[in-house]
C-alpha cells in the first residue's frame, strides 16, 4: 500500500516518503497563493481558481481569501457554500461539505494528526481521519474541527470552540471541548 493510499485512509504513513505528495501540496499552495491575490470583484477569477483548486465543479460558493489548503482535491464541497476570511483546511484526509454551509473568519479544519512518540514525529509519521460537515450548518468564528469529527445537520457551532468530538444534528454546541448546550427548535 502507497503513503498516499495510507493517508487517506487514515492510517499511519510517513509525510514526506513520496515526492509526489510534496510537488502536489506544492501545486495546491501555489494555486491558494493565487487566489489569495486576486482583487475581490475578480469572480470569474476565483471561480476559475477554486475549480483548479478542489479538481471539481460546484455550485454557488463563496470563500473571501485569504484561504488555505493542502491538497484540495480531497476537499467535496456543497452547493451555497460561504467561508470568511481566514479559512485553513489541513485536508490530508476527505473533507466533506454539505450544502447551505456557512463558516466565520479563522475557521481550521483538520484531518491530520501526529503520535504521541516523539521518535515517530521525528521520523514524520502522520495519521488522520476525514471530517464532515452536513447540510445547513453555521460555524462561527475562530473553531477549529479535529480530525474524525462529523457536525449533524443544521447545527451551530459557537465562536472559539475546539471540536475534538461529533456533534448531532440540530443543535447549538459551544466551548474547549465544544459539548451540546440546547436543541433547536424550528419556529
Amino acid at each position: 500500500m502507497t503513503e498516499r493510499e495510507k493517508r487517506l485512509l487514515g492510517l499511519p504513513h510517513y509525510l514526506f516518503k513520496e515526492p509526489e505528495i510534496s510537488e502536489e501540496i506544492t501545486r495546491t499552495k501555489d494555486l491558494c497563493y493565487e487566489y489569495n491575490k486576486l482583487r475581490p470583484s475578480d469572480k470569474e477569477g476565483q471561480e476559475e481558481l477554486l475549480v483548479r483548486i478542489f479538481q471539481k465543479e460546484f455550485k454557488n460558493i463563496k470563500i473571501w481569501a485569504p484561504f488555505q489548503c493542502f491538497h484540495g482535491k480531497n476537499i467535496t464541497v456543497g452547493k451555497n457554500f460561504f467561508a470568511n476570511h481566514n479559512f485553513i483546511v489541513i485536508d490530508m484526509c476527505e473533507v466533506i461539505i454539505g450544502d447551505d454551509v456557512m463558516i466565520g473568519p479563522n475557521v481550521t479544519i483538520t484531518t491530520a494528526s501526529h503520535p504521541k512518540s516523539p521518535r515517530e514525529r521525528k521520523e514524520n509519521i502522520e495519521f488522520g481521519a476525514k471530517v464532515v460537515i452536513e447540510d445547513g450548518v453555521w460555524i462561527a468564528s475562530g473553531v477549529t474541527i479535529c480530525p474524525g469529527v462529523t457536525i449533524g445537520r443544521n447545527s451551530i457551532i459557537g465562536a472559539g470552540s475546539v471540536v475534538t468530538k461529533s456533534i448531532p444534528a440540530n443543535v447549538v454546541a459551544y466551548g474547549i471541548p465544544c459539548k451540546v448546550t440546547e436543541k433547536i427548535k424550528e419556529k
